[in-house]
């Protein structure tokens, strides 16, 4: 487990000074403006960024309200270093581990994470955390990686092998099934041919 994490912190921290450019990250960047249009609708003040990386998302949402109380997390210190150079300092960026928040019992309004979820060895460990952290009536909401049926099969086989820090790429059933241990009102919906968003409130 410990391995998967460093095989992610390692990538990352390689990735991180083009992330926000090149192919390594384009994945995620499809998914920002999903993720801002669906925030868009949920009203809140405080927000965590699980996995926040080079703090893209942190940085649009504080352009449409910079009086927003927002916080991210990574385990990459790469990461975080591009994150720091573009959000001003009211922007709380901490370098840790989603499986142990670093924050209080109902902290957050939101909890978000992009393109993360499929890095997580323990992701029943982190949906715990995410519930724990965010406030009663809070909302949970991540974008990641879809495959239909037979392009998940051949994923999830290299995915195995990844030197990336990859673990699984699941399908609405098994995302829905996990979150739906933690949150009520589960939505799932496909985007586009290789991405989907999830969400839940606590």
């Amino acid at each position: 487990m410990n391995t998967i994490k460093e095989n992610s912190k390692a990538a990352f921290n390689q990735q991180a000074a083009t992330y926000d450019k090149d192919i390594k990250g384009q994945h995620a960047r499809s998914l920002y403006p999903v993720l801002l249009e669906k925030l868009s609708h949920i009203p809140f003040q405080s927000a965590l960024d699980l996995g926040c990386g080079t703090g893209e998302v942190l940085k649009l949402i504080l352009q449409k309200d910079p009086h927003k109380e927002l916080c991210g997390i990574d385990l990459s210190e790469e990461m975080l270093a591009v994150a720091k150079s573009k959000l001003p300092e009211q922007v709380k960026l901490l370098l840790g581990d989603s499986e142990a928040l670093p924050f209080p019992d109902n902290a957050f309004d939101v909890v978000y994470c992009n393109d993360s979820f499929h890095h997580y060895p323990a992701p029943k460990d982190v949906l715990r955390e995410i519930n724990r952290v965010l406030k009663p009536g809070g909302t949970f909401l991540m974008g990641d990686c879809w495959q239909p049926f037979v392009g998940r099969v051949i994923m999830n086989f290299y995915v195995r092998h990844s030197k990336e820090g990859d673990v699984k790429i699941y399908s609405e059933a098994e995302l829905v099934s996990m979150l739906s241990a933690f949150f009520h009102n589960v939505s799932w919906e496909k985007v586009g041919n290789t991405a989907c968003i999830a969400m839940g409130e606590k």
